[in-house]
């Protein structure tokens, strides 16, 4: 590895040392329906989404909940802080397609029809607001 390409790798390892983020990999609900929970708590405070996401009748919402619990917990775990002193937010979210599983549902006349199972791919970074 060449000594540019290493101390790039240095700054990336740093940088994700303040980053305190969760993510969710090949979650069996298809992208569009995890985008509208998504949409719902990007920016929020991280209580005022949990208290959000608990009241949501969207199963969608179930598994962003247990994600942003795992950030929290990613937070308290690198920082040593209590999430509750710190003023958190959510810097960003993110909804990424993730495989599709094709399947055959038998149709008229000896036809068969593709069905596309849809999963995605959910990021959620978190950050402290800085007091101004």
């Amino acid at each position: 590895m060449g000594s540019r390409k290493a101390k790039m790798a240095e700054a990336i390892k740093e940088n994700k040392k303040t980053l305190y983020y969760a993510k969710l990999n090949n979650c069996p609900t298809s992208p569009r329906k995890m985008r509208l929970v998504a949409d719902l708590v990007r920016g929020m405070d991280v209580n005022k989404a949990l208290n959000l996401l608990q009241f949501t009748p969207k199963e969608a919402a179930i598994r962003v909940q247990k994600l942003l619990l795992s950030a929290v917990n990613n937070f308290e775990a690198k920082s040593g802080e209590k999430a509750e002193d710190s003023a958190l937010f959510i810097k960003s979210i993110s909804v990424d397609g993730g495989r599709m599983m094709k399947r055959l549902r038998p149709a008229p006349q000896g036809r068969g029809y593709r069905i596309r199972k849809r999963s995605n791919h959910v990021t959620l970074i978190l950050d402290k607001k800085s007091a101004e």
